[in-house]
């Protein structure tokens, strides 16, 4: 039986719905408040597919820190969801399922960022005294409070 772990966050934004979806389903957008790119500032990045939307592909070779990957928007229901497939070939290969729900709230829109997929051999040794979840928690939780926050923060400052 495979394992799987969730990692997920949430964040409370006093700014419309599709300010938050436009932020997320153009991932050329993502430079300005995705954790991840702060990774390796020599990172190579290629994107294809659409513009924007379903189709929109993004990959990326960096440090071992930001490893060497890509992820495409598989989903996207204006403005309320954004599903997208991520993986990984470096340092792990890995693969998961990202989702960015959005839904209105108190005149805002609460933001949930979800990532889920099976656990590598990687994970698998890390959770012999934990849970996967527990594990890649730890590893992602952090990053994506961050993101969360830089993406708060920009669509309450337009």
């Amino acid at each position: 039986m495979t394992q799987t772990y969730t990692v997920e966050r949430s964040v409370h934004i006093d700014g419309p719905r599709q300010e938050v979806y436009d932020r997320i389903v153009d991932l050329h957008r993502w430079e300005s408040w995705s954790p991840y790119e702060e990774l390796d500032p020599n990172m190579s990045k290629t994107y294809s597919g659409a513009e924007s939307g379903v189709g929109a592909a993004y990959a990326w070779s960096g440090n071992m820190k930001a490893g060497t990957g890509s992820m495409e928007i598989t989903e996207a229901t204006v403005p309320e969801r954004i599903v997208l497939d991520l993986a990984f070939t470096k340092p792990f290969k890995s693969g998961s399922e990202v989702t960015f729900a959005i839904a209105e709230a108190d005149g805002g829109s609460d933001v949930t960022w979800t990532t889920s997929g099976p656990t590598n051999w990687f994970t698998k040794i890390l959770s012999v005294f934990s849970t996967p979840d527990k594990v890649m928690d730890k590893m992602m939780g952090k990053a994506f409070e961050q993101g969360l926050a830089s993406l708060k923060a920009e669509v309450e400052a337009a």
